[in-house]
């Protein structure tokens, strides 16, 4: 009989990113325009697309022996699952995103404590009732469908709504009063499942090579080769970095070097690189970077 994994892949928000990280971890998967199973070119996933929101409850009931789902759903729907490994991306890039309470910018109220006996929109609505709980605070919290940062002033007069940078909060002349909440997309298991060594070991080796793809999400690499006597000057500029790749090439005082640097470096150390004596520089994309 052949063994496969029943992997949950989230519809949405997170799943141009999540099907980039995983073709980048080295899975070919293709969705059709209407399908909710992706093909994965491994015969041993078995690949369905669900919403974040309802994950960790399908892998926790077990119709899913993994997913990929927010630490915010997982508390919201009290699943009882294991987390495999914590995965820093989200939808516009990789950090956590935050559950913020926000009202409009000319509102009264300035802090959560102003919250008493008010209306407030979220599609968080569990998590959002313990925290207002745990602050002794009483408010009417109501499910929102959608376009929550629009319900206020006139449909509610807060929201607890999920932001990346808080530009749309902005957009929508709301400001940030509190946040409840920090997230990040988590890889999550069955506690069955987890059990089971064959899937244990598929699992660990799919979070392997995406937590790969995401330590080279912000890296390249740059080869160069340099005379010996710019040796020390052009190790020196590198010395704050992993340690470089050092060889001889067969041209007697010459020297070859490779490292791996943050991406956001390069346009700086290039030029200084060049300053010191290295010479034909190449910088390269990374897809995985395996500690």
């Amino acid at each position: 009989m052949k063994k496969v994994l029943k992997l949950g892949l989230p519809k949405g928000s997170l799943q141009e990113s999540t099907l980039k990280l995983f073709k980048k971890a080295g899975y070919n998967v293709t969705v059709g325009s209407r399908s909710y199973y992706p093909d994965f070119d491994d015969i041993e996933i078995q690949a369905m697309l669900i919403r974040a929101q309802e994950m960790a409850k399908y892998v926790d009931d077990g119709v899913l022996d993994a997913g990929l789902t927010g630490k915010d759903w997982i508390l919201e729907q009290g699943a009882d699952v294991h987390e495999v490994a914590e995965l820093n991306y989200a939808k516009g890039g990789l950090r956590p995103v935050k559950w913020v309470v926000a009202v409009p910018m000319d509102s009264k109220i300035k802090s959560v404590k102003g919250l008493n006996g008010k209306r407030i929109a979220t599609e968080l609505v569990g998590f959002t009732k313990k925290y207002l709980k745990s602050k002794g605070i009483r408010a009417d919290v109501d499910f929102s469908w959608g376009a929550t940062e629009v319900k206020p002033p006139y449909l509610a007069d807060a929201i607890v709504e999920l932001t990346e940078t808080g530009s749309s909060l902005k957009a929508n002349n709301l400001r940030i009063i509190d946040t409840i909440l920090e997230s990040s997309t988590r890889f999550i298991s069955n506690k069955k499942a987890w059990k089971d060594r064959w899937k244990r070991r598929k699992m660990e080796n799919i979070v392997l090579l995406l937590h790969g793809a995401l330590a080279a999400e912000e890296k390249v690499g740059l080869k160069m080769n340099l005379p010996e006597k710019s040796l020390k000057r052009v190790m020196s500029l590198l010395s704050s970095l992993h340690s470089p790749t050092l060889s001889q090439l067969s041209d007697t005082g010459w020297f070859a070097v490779e490292v791996v640097i943050a991406e956001k470096t390069v346009r700086d150390i290039i030029p200084k690189l060049k300053s010191v004596g290295a010479e034909g520089i190449i910088e390269y994309p990374l897809n995985k970077v395996i500690p």
